[in-house]
């Protein structure tokens, strides 16, 4: 069974306890990370089918449409998974920033020693 997961043709996630798969998101110009969620297997269907990236808001408790408000959706240029199965990498066209922030990037700042500073 392993074996099929790690090297066959079949989708078939490793979900954690709470039925997730962590998803990283990049923009497909630039090659930066936009940002890391949680799909489970309605976010996952839905993003294959519609080809816009659906996770599952583990705030919220609900299955949720990036963008949905902002209109700030990541149309989904191509998506993989990793080689067990329980990771998802997105590789996406934002149409604006991908932070709530507004920034475009969830990783706008550097860790350094006695904080943080943020990304120009």
């Amino acid at each position: 069974m392993a074996q099929d997961r790690e090297t066959g043709t079949t989708l078939d996630p490793k979900w954690d306890a709470a039925g997730l798969v962590t998803a990283v998101v990049t923009d497909g110009e630039r090659g930066g990370v936009l940002m890391v969620a949680h799909m489970n297997a309605d976010a996952l269907a839905r993003t294959v089918a519609e080809g816009v990236a659906w996770f599952w808001s583990r705030s919220r408790g609900r299955l949720w449409k990036k963008g949905e408000t902002s209109g700030h959706v990541l149309t989904v240029r191509e998506m993989r998974i990793d080689c067990d199965q329980d990771a998802l990498w997105l590789i996406t066209e934002p149409a604006g920033p991908a932070c709530h922030t507004g920034a475009v990037s969830c990783f706008y700042r550097h860790v350094e020693e006695g904080g943080l500073v943020r990304v120009e």
